[in-house]
């Protein structure tokens, strides 16, 4: 039971790239199940339909989102349609799609959640009170649990994985696009990291181009943020039961 976790994806050219070597990295690392958090796919501001579906189409599994769920309006009926793709549980509830999903696996489920952090982002729900409320209405509906916490703040997915240490088997970060490397173990056998980093450009400020987040700083007035250029690099982090992650870039 490996599980391949993807850091967010950045522009279409990152969505490509893993349509090009997503299967050959699965093959090499006996990889059992493909999750990805692709909401900067649509050129940073969210994904759309059809790059959801070459993401399918190149072997991922399933699909997380973040704050930017809904930058592509395509997107709103597919996730009410495709129990692959969830956004935050913490997002209302009258938002489209849903914050969990259990989809087949290794003759059993599993469970993916993703909720977003508070610090230093959106009013968005108690993250902490959405994942116990999952777990409670799923309780003995899976053999295998997954969590996506696309916070800011270290402290806050750190804080989130000691919470429910024991209850979910993996629980790993998103959305600063730098990859930690506190990759551990917790004393109750999560398998835990803070931010499993970025999948896109290398060039540029964190998947942006320098001059647009140059500008942003400098200035302090609104900049439209294009994806950068250069090499494409995927951040993904090989997970097991009860073993120490391993991060891996391709």
């Amino acid at each position: 039971m490996r599980i391949l976790a993807i850091g967010d994806v950045v522009g279409d050219r990152a969505v490509t790239y893993l349509e090009e070597h997503l299967g050959r990295v699965r093959s090499e690392q006996s990889i059992d199940f493909v999750v990805a958090n692709a909401e900067n796919a649509a050129e940073i501001r969210g994904l759309n339909a059809k790059q959801a579906a070459r993401l399918f189409s190149a072997e991922v599994d399933a699909i997380t989102l973040g704050n930017h769920a809904f930058g592509q309006r395509d997107l709103y009926q597919v996730l009410e349609d495709d129990r692959r793709i969830i956004r935050p549980a913490n997002f209302p509830p009258q938002t489209p799609g849903m914050g969990y999903t259990l989809l087949p696996f290794d003759g059993g489920k599993i469970l993916i959640m993703n909720v977003c952090g508070r610090a230093f982002m959106e009013a968005y729900g108690d993250p902490f009170a959405a994942v116990e409320n999952i777990l409670r209405r799923e309780a003995g509906n899976y053999q295998f649990s997954l969590l996506d916490v696309h916070a800011e703040a270290t402290s806050e997915k750190l804080a989130l994985a000691r919470r429910f240490d024991g209850r979910i088997d993996v629980i790993f970060g998103t959305h600063t696009h730098v990859p930690t490397a506190d990759e551990q173990l917790l004393p109750r056998g999560t398998a835990y990291q803070t931010d499993l980093g970025m999948s896109g450009p290398v060039d540029g400020v964190l998947g942006v181009t320098t001059e647009a987040v140059l500008e942003r700083f400098t200035s302090l007035m609104p900049t439209r943020f294009v994806t950068a250029t250069g090499k494409i690099q995927v951040n993904a982090t090989v997970f097991e039961k009860g073993v120490v992650p391993k991060r891996i870039v391709f």
